[in-house]
């Protein structure tokens, strides 16, 4: 799964959840949750499951389904 960081972030922010409460719940330091939503680093499923978990959502409403080409780049023409 790729994090799609624009949504964890408005989520977050939605819900009125600081950056460091979230890092703080989901046992990740806040700069790592910040490189998250803002793209600059990717995130394990279980990370992942930890955010959808701790702002209550599918977590299809953070993710972004990787494309053929980011799967398996020898497919390019």
């Amino acid at each position: 799964m790729t994090p799609n960081g624009a949504a964890i972030r408005s989520i977050r922010e939605a819900r009125g959840m600081s950056l460091r409460r979230l890092a703080r719940l989901i046992d990740r330091s806040p700069g790592f949750l910040s490189h998250i939503e803002t793209e600059d680093d990717g995130a394990s499923d279980e990370t992942l499951d930890r955010i959808a978990t701790y702002l209550a959502v599918p977590i299809e409403a953070i993710t972004r389904e990787k494309t053929r080409d980011q799967e398996d780049p020898g497919l390019r023409t």
